[in-house]
């Protein structure tokens, strides 16, 4: 079950680096910042992914999600009929979640400081997989035992339309060109906003091909 989200995106700035862009209330887009690290991260989900294979997960409602997801840390998100809620064992194989690799605690670490958080740790790394036409509807990340922490979300491959709102589902989202390599992280007053990302686009990415993914850092117990 999803909403439909909007068009105009702005067009993408080829410089890449470490530009930031302040998206919201504690909140901001640090472009191109993890692309140094691409390559790196693409082979640990791989191998993230050879233990804890994607899996298309049902909601509480009993809706099929579109986007495909795996996990790795001490936690791992999960969703079915029963609810949703972090998990130490991967349901499907019984067996602890895959560790953080240690490029992803890094990455999550440090980007988390240059945007104003720091001594992040997460404990929890939520992998999306994105094919074209797949999207995420609007939802709040509430089910974190600390919300004190922020949120750090690592786009790669296809390029995404992040929709960013607010404090209620029906504040309507800033619509915000995520490109491979950007990082989301949002904290603070922006910590319980809605966001979503829009149907994803037909595309290849000479990384990833025709998908995008999304490397969504929590700290969850």
């Amino acid at each position: 079950m999803t909403l439909d989200l909007f068009d105009n995106l702005p067009e993408p700035d080829s410089r890449g680096g470490d530009r930031s862009e302040a998206i919201g209330p504690g909140a901001m887009v640090l472009r191109g910042f993890a692309l140094s690290r691409a390559s790196a991260l693409r082979d640990a989900i791989e191998q993230i992914q050879a233990e804890a294979p994607f899996r298309h997960l049902v909601t509480p409602g009993g809706f099929r999600m579109s986007v495909a997801m795996t996990n790795c840390g001490t936690l791992g998100w999960v969703s079915d009929e029963s609810g949703y809620r972090y998990d130490p064992l991967d349901p499907d194989s019984g067996r602890p979640w895959p560790a953080m690799p240690a490029v992803f605690a890094e990455l999550a670490r440090e980007a988390a400081a240059a945007a104003g958080y720091p001594g992040f740790a997460p404990d929890a790394c939520l992998i999306n997989r994105y094919a074209p036409g797949t999207r995420l509807s609007l939802h709040q990340d509430r089910n974190e035992r600390d919300l004190r922490a922020p949120i750090v979300s690592v786009s790669l491959g296809l390029p995404a339309v992040f929709l960013f709102g607010g404090a209620r589902r029906a504040d309507r989202p800033a619509r915000v060109r995520m490109a491979h390599g950007d990082i989301a992280i949002w904290g603070g007053p922006s910590r319980l906003f809605y966001h979503g990302i829009a149907p994803l686009s037909d595309g290849d990415h000479p990384l990833l091909g025709p998908l995008r993914l999304n490397l969504t850092f929590r700290k969850a117990g």
